[in-house]
């Protein structure tokens, strides 16, 4: 059996384009329009009205990360996630530094349209948990 070489980490959510450019922001990633249109805008206004903004993709522009897909599905989110992203930047960092370096982001992060939900230090180790702009949990590591 081989081994899976790709993957996607797909959201379902009620805005898909909102969404996605919030995690475009995020991770640095880029939306390229889907194959044979020069922009989403043209993309969208070949579609039926019903699906129009049913989906967006957005990729990592070195390769190395796994493209996001989010999807439009008619339910709000109910429960806590049970699988979320780790959006690391204090990799390697202990006590003041690490922490300094998570909160940085956090106040990026902010500014962007995330919500702050609890900070977790021991002293030595560091993580913020938050909320997306449609309120999926991730955390700041």
């Amino acid at each position: 059996m081989s081994s899976i070489k790709q993957f996607q980490v797909t959201f379902d959510c009620a805005q898909p384009e909102r969404v996605g450019r919030f995690w475009c922001e995020v991770l640095g990633y880029v939306a390229p329009p889907p194959k044979g249109f020069d922009t989403w805008d043209a993309y969208e206004r070949e579609q039926p009205p019903e699906e129009r903004g049913s989906w967006f993709a957005c990729v990592d522009p070195s390769q190395g990360g796994p493209r996001l897909y989010f999807q439009r599905v008619p339910e709000g989110k109910a429960a806590k996630n049970r699988v979320h992203l780790d959006v690391r930047v204090g990799t390697g960092l202990v006590g003041e530094e690490r922490l300094a370096v998570l909160e940085a982001e956090c106040t990026r992060l902010v500014a962007l349209g995330a919500v702050r939900v609890q900070l977790l230090y021991d002293g030595v180790d560091s993580c913020i948990s938050m909320q997306d702009i449609e309120g999926n949990e991730f955390c700041v590591d």
